[in-house]
């Protein structure tokens, strides 16, 4: 690692600990040339993941677009911006464990739903009506009817 001062390339780590609930490793650095302190961040490089949509198009996956499906499907609710954050992180580690490089958009929708469906049924619901395209009010009654078969 080369000092961000001098360009010295010898260095000497003096504090390392793991942020981000244990995906980085945030390393403290003195330069042995000019003693100038530093920080280094070290972390997996993951090969990103590409969404297969339904018409057959890839596109790079992207957290925000989820992220923000989720936040107006909770809104309104008494729920907390902790707790979407955390469904939206589970989903995520959940795709990158069980898929390498691609992922239909089905499967994240589906995630998405079941990790809803057992924080809020209404946001469950708004988030289905969308993600499964409801076309008239009945197919939506059925949905809130087979939920209420579930409990």
């Amino acid at each position: 690692m080369r000092c961000p001062k001098c360009e010295h390339a010898d260095d000497k780590v003096i504090d390392s600990r793991s942020v981000r609930n244990g995906d980085v490793i945030r390393r403290r650095r003195v330069c042995l040339n000019c003693s100038y302190r530093f920080t280094t961040y070290e972390e997996v490089v993951k090969a990103t993941l590409r969404v297969i949509k339904r018409d057959g198009r890839h596109e790079d996956f992207d957290r925000k677009k989820m992220l923000h499906a989720v936040e107006i499907a909770c809104g309104k609710r008494n729920i907390s911006t902790q707790q979407i954050e955390g469904l939206v992180d589970a989903v995520i580690t959940e795709l990158e464990t069980e898929y390498d490089r691609e992922v239909p958009s089905t499967i994240i929708g589906r995630k998405v739903m079941d990790r809803l469906e057992k924080l809020d049924e209404v946001a469950y619901v708004r988030f289905a009506s969308v993600y499964r395209r409801f076309r008239d009010v009945s197919q939506f009654l059925s949905e809130v009817e087979g939920l209420i078969g579930r409990q």
